[in-house]
């Protein structure tokens, strides 16, 4: 017996009408009611649409998001706001040095401070993520005091200097 005398095919508009059939059902489950078109909302005019004037503050920071700006505006803003996120006495003994992508990167008055900064890192991030924004601030770096070196001025010993008594 030939393949073609097992299959029968079933029209094509029966196929169509069954589809279709599936998608009323479909529809009518989400509540939806099939070949009934929605008029739009009409607006009065009294509430806010999105056609209206937007404040200076949403406007700005959409422009500043387009543009790539967000990054270095939070900088700026947490240099200007350092004493009031991290508190007065954090700031008196703690200064910004840099900031890039999530890496925050601050210098102590003393080993000690530096020791203290170490520690007091977690609730650092804390405060940041409160002021900021989640995830602005990943990680805190504390560098330690900068003394001054003994290359230049009158310590300096001249010559190569002791290397070791080896040899």
């Amino acid at each position: 017996m030939p393949v073609s005398e097992l299959v029968t095919l079933t029209p094509p508009e029966q196929v169509v009408r069954a589809a279709l059939a599936r998608a009323k059902a479909a529809a009518r489950a989400r509540g939806l009611r099939p070949g009934v078109v929605r008029s739009r909302p009409i607006s009065s005019g009294a509430g806010a649409g999105p056609r209206d004037p937007q404040p200076l503050a949403v406007s700005a920071g959409l422009l500043a998001r387009d543009l790539g700006w967000e990054p270095g505006l939070m900088v700026g803003d947490l240099v200007h706001r350092w004493a009031q996120i991290v508190g007065p006495q954090v700031a008196e003994h703690c200064e910004y040095v840099s900031f890039v992508s999530g890496l925050l990167t601050v210098r102590a008055s003393s080993t000690a401070w530096a020791a203290n900064l170490r520690l007091l890192a977690p609730t650092m991030l804390a405060r940041f993520d409160e002021t900021l924004g989640e995830g602005v601030v990943v990680q805190i770096e504390v560098l330690g005091p900068v003394g001054h070196g003994f290359g230049h001025g009158r310590r300096r010993v001249s010559g190569r200097g002791p290397r070791d008594t080896y040899g």
